[in-house]
């Protein structure tokens, strides 16, 4: 039943036949299941994930260069450098934590991705499991 419900809610969230990733997490609340759920009956039903909230992929072609949005920040704060370094799991940066340290240090996930990019970090661990 609950997967009859989640099918539904993810077909009924499709942006031009992709599954944005804020849309993922809404559901995932909405139905009480964990994001990695919801990103598994996508990929089951051949849904892809688009818009990732860290701008790591689905805002355009890759063939083109435009599949990514994330920039590098042009300075990093020690503490925010510390606090990522600190958490990295065999040396990446979990998709979890990153939004975790976006909620604590009062940044957007964009900028704790662009963070990363500036100091050659790799994120990883997508709770979505899109890689």
């Amino acid at each position: 039943m609950a997967s009859e419900l989640l099918r539904m809610r993810i077909e009924e969230a499709l942006v031009e036949g992709q599954l944005p990733c804020e849309e993922a997490f809404r559901i995932a609340r909405e139905v009480r299941v964990s994001p990695a759920d919801v990103g598994k009956v996508a990929d089951e039903m051949g849904v892809r994930i688009s818009r990732c909230q860290l701008g790591l992929f689905g805002y355009g072609p890759k063939a083109e260069g435009k599949h990514r949005i994330v920039q590098p920040l042009a300075e990093v704060p020690p503490h925010l450098s510390e606090a990522m370094r600190e958490r990295l799991v065999e040396g990446r940066l979990p998709c979890a934590v990153a939004w975790s340290l976006a909620r604590r240090f009062g940044l957007t996930r964009l900028e704790v991705s662009g963070a990363a990019e500036a100091l050659g970090i790799r994120i990883s661990r997508c709770q979505l499991g899109c890689f």
